[in-house]
Formats: structure tokens, C-alpha cells, sequence
């Protein structure tokens, strides 16, 4: 009964304090950071995985046969050609339409208000208004489309594999919780795991995501140096939380640790500032991420520190994960802001941060994003869009899908020097 009573408090505690960390996330515009109000919760992403049949199909719900978790199975094959499971990529589920959803959601997103009245009161305030005026600098090729569309999420899955990255990042609310813009999206799991499953992508969300999906085909563990298979969470905002008490969760000795236990996993905090990394070392964290696609925007997104950050978690035994970008431009719902804007030079931006990601020779690089569309960090196909009152920015003078074979291009120059490394 002690037992049953210990993994029942365990559990509550870990459902209580990410809660908390994600309200808090969400509900925390700060000077500091700028982006909390869209910030995707808790970041939840798997690490490598085994092979499963390119050929299989399932309906919904379906329990799909599980492959085998081995650290060295970097890479697969899909319909669109070769995925590396150590690129992966942010993908949101937030988007609504009238044909789906009787209305459109998030397309039509706030004009946030500075934090400052003063600035506030020199811009415009207010809610844009769909089809024609997105809540976005660039147009997608979809149209202003809803996640829940079948034809929708399978072209997602389309692209995707096309850029060869083979991990999608979801960020979790708790359910029935959603983002200030947003209605929740919990029921869309099943969904997201059977199209990703029928392209060898995988998938991963939060603890009860494991009981109720663990054996999906779209499911995968990351083996960690210990040998252990293991789930991997990324947490967004982490810093929120004092490490002191991230460190009763995750070190082996702290009073509620989840080390050892049904609920143990890979954790990766985010890192912003410098002073972040001693705090994710001191918490008990197994590394560490950098999220946001804007160069120099913070410590943990400046090119020029992520061999320092790899150095410093080489040092400590922990795993050092870069986000890049093909740019920044979110002044279409944060009007303000345009001092963050990267722009994406054709292309050039983003090959910059792919090299400076190499250069770190990190085990594992994300993208941010394949569809945040509100930050202008989104991979998806955009097209040339004019109306009365707005012109969109476009990928010309290249197509739709440059940026998606800009990152297979540099998944497979990744897969390739890493194999050096490890030699």
C-alpha cells in the first residue's frame, strides 16, 4: 500500500507542478522574453526508433505493431525518400476553419499589446479577420486550413517527409486546456500518430500518452547511454520553475524523483539566458534545447554560443539540442517586435543556422517550425498572396517547397558528418 501510495503522489506532483509550468508559460509576457504568450506549453518529443513497414495503413485508434527502440537507427525510409530520426520538428495543431471547425482559429489571432502602455499606444490593437487577413506574415499553399482536416494532416505528413525530418514535436496542454487563442486539441493524438505512422514518422506526447498510445507503431523511446529506453520530454519555459524544485522530480535523491520509476524519462529544459545551463544542471535535467529561431534574440539562440553551450554539456554529461530557422517574423500579431525580425534572404538565413548547428556537432538539431505561422519560422509550403490591404511574403523567386529541400539537404549533410564524428 506504502508503494501504491508513493507512484499515486508521484503522479499527482508531475501532473501538478507541469501544469503550473505550462499556465504559467502561456500566461507570462515578459520583457525578457517577449514570446510567452504563445508559447507551446510542454514540449514533448521521442528520440530514436525502429523501423516500421512503409506499406502499412490503420484507422484511427488502431494499435500498431511496436518497433524495436535501438539508439542506431538514425534513419528510415517513407514514401517521399529517406528520414533522419535525429531532425525533428515543431508541429502545431492549433489551426481552425469554418469547414471543420465553424469558425476559423488561431488564422484570426489578437494583435498583442506591448507590455509597456505607453508603446502599446502606438499600435494598432485589435483581431484580424480570415480568409483574406491572416494572423500571419506568409500565406500557406493550404489556405488558412484546420487541423483537424484528414486531407490536411495527410499533406502535412507529405511535406514533412520531404524535408526528411523524422520526429514531429506536438506541444501538450493538459486536457481540456488550451493556448489563449487556441481551443484544445487533445482528441486530434490519434490522428496525428496513424498519418505520421503511414510515412515512418514518429511521434511522442506526455505520460498518459504513453498508457494510452505506447504500443502505436508512431511511438518511440530514446536509449539512453545507460542503455535504458526511454521517452524524451522538451519542456518549454522550464526556467519558471526554480531548479530546486525540478531537482525533487529529476534527481535520484530528490524527494518526489521520478528516476527509476513507470514515470522516468529524458528531460530537456530550455535554455535562454547563460546563467540557464547551471540551472538545468543543478535541476536535474538530461540537457538542453534553444527553441527559438531568432539569432541573437537570446544567449541560448545566438549561433556564436552553441559550441560553448555543446562544450559545457559535454562537460556535464548532458545533451545539447539547437533549434534553427529559416527566419523570424512575427509582426503580423506582434506588431512591435519588428527588432526580432530575421529575415530569410532566400534561404541564406536558414543555411547559416544549419552550419552553425553542425559546427556544434550536436547528436540531435531540431527545426523551428514546420507551421508556426504566426512567427514566421514555418517550413510548410507558402505561396505568393495579394489582397486590398495586405501583400504576404513569399519563398520566390524559389517554390513552394524550398525551404522543405533546403532541410533534407542539410539532414542528409548532417547525417553524413556525424557519421565522421563518431569515427
Amino acid at each position: 500500500m506504502a508503494r501504491l501510495r508513493r507512484k499515486a503522489c508521484i503522479a499527482l506532483f508531475l501532473f501538478t507542478l507541469f501544469i503550473f509550468g505550462t499556465m504559467m508559460g502561456l500566461r507570462t509576457l515578459k520583457p525578457s522574453d517577449g514570446f510567452s504568450d504563445l508559447a507551446p506549453g510542454v514540449e514533448l518529443l521521442p528520440m530514436i526508433g525502429g523501423k516500421t513497414s512503409r506499406d502499412a495503413t490503420a484507422s484511427p485508434g488502431q494499435v500498431h505493431p511496436a518497433g524495436s527502440n535501438t539508439k542506431a537507427v538514425l534513419s528510415n525510409s517513407s514514401p517521399e525518400g529517406t528520414i533522419f530520426y535525429d531532425v525533428h520538428i515543431f508541429y502545431y495543431v492549433w489551426y481552425g476553419s469554418p469547414h471543420m471547425d465553424g469558425k476559423y482559429i488561431h488564422w484570426d489571432h489578437i494583435l498583442v499589446p506591448h507590455w509597456d502602455p505607453k508603446i502599446a499606444s502606438s499600435y494598432p490593437r485589435g483581431r484580424h479577420m480570415p480568409p483574406e487577413d491572416i494572423g500571419a506574415s506568409f500565406y500557406p499553399e493550404l489556405n488558412p486550413y484546420s487541423s483537424r482536416d484528414p486531407d490536411v494532416l495527410e499533406s502535412h505528413m507529405e511535406q514533412i517527409g520531404a524535408s526528411a525530418a523524422g520526429v514531429l514535436v506536438l506541444s501538450w496542454y493538459p486536457p481540456g486546456v488550451a493556448d489563449d487563442n487556441g481551443e484544445p486539441a487533445e482528441d486530434l493524438v490519434p490522428a496525428v500518430l496513424d498519418a505520421a505512422y503511414r510515412h515512418n514518422l514518429k511521434v511522442q506526447r506526455h505520460q498518459h500518452f504513453l498508457r494510452l498510445y505506447g504500443d502505436h507503431g508512431a511511438f518511440y523511446k530514446f536509449t539512453s547511454s545507460t542503455g535504458k529506453s526511454l521517452p524524451l520530454f522538451y519542456i518549454y519555459d522550464s526556467y519558471l520553475t526554480p531548479p530546486e524544485s525540478w531537482s525533487e522530480l529529476l534527481s535520484a535523491t530528490g524527494s518526489h524523483s521520478v528516476r527509476g520509476s513507470a514515470y522516468d524519462s529524458i528531460f530537456i529544459a530550455l535554455i535562454v539566458e547563460e546563467r540557464h545551463k547551471h540551472d538545468i544542471l543543478a535541476g536535474g535535467f538530461d540537457g538542453m534545447y534553444t527553441y527559438f529561431a531568432s539569432n541573437g534574440f537570446s544567449f541560448g539562440s545566438s549561433h556564436q554560443n552553441w559550441k560553448a553551450i555543446k562544450a559545457f554539456c559535454d562537460g556535464n554529461n548532458l545533451i545539447f539540442i539547437p533549434s534553427v530557422g529559416p527566419g523570424y517574423i512575427d509582426t503580423s500579431i506582434r506588431p512591435w517586435n519588428n527588432h526580432n525580425t530575421r529575415n530569410r534572404v532566400n534561404g541564406r538565413y536558414y543555411e547559416m543556422a544549419l552550419q552553425a548547428a553542425l559546427n556544434a556537432r550536436p547528436e540531435i538539431v531540431t527545426i523551428t517550425s514546420f507551421n508556426e505561422w504566426h512567427e514566421g519560422t514555418q517550413i510548410e509550403r507558402a505561396v505568393p498572396k495579394k489582397t486590398v490591404t495586405r501583400v504576404y511574403l513569399d519563398y520566390q523567386p524559389h517554390g513552394p517547397d524550398h525551404y522543405l529541400e533546403l532541410t533534407r539537404r542539410w539532414a542528409e549533410q548532417f547525417n553524413k558528418e556525424k557519421q565522421q564524428w563518431l569515427m
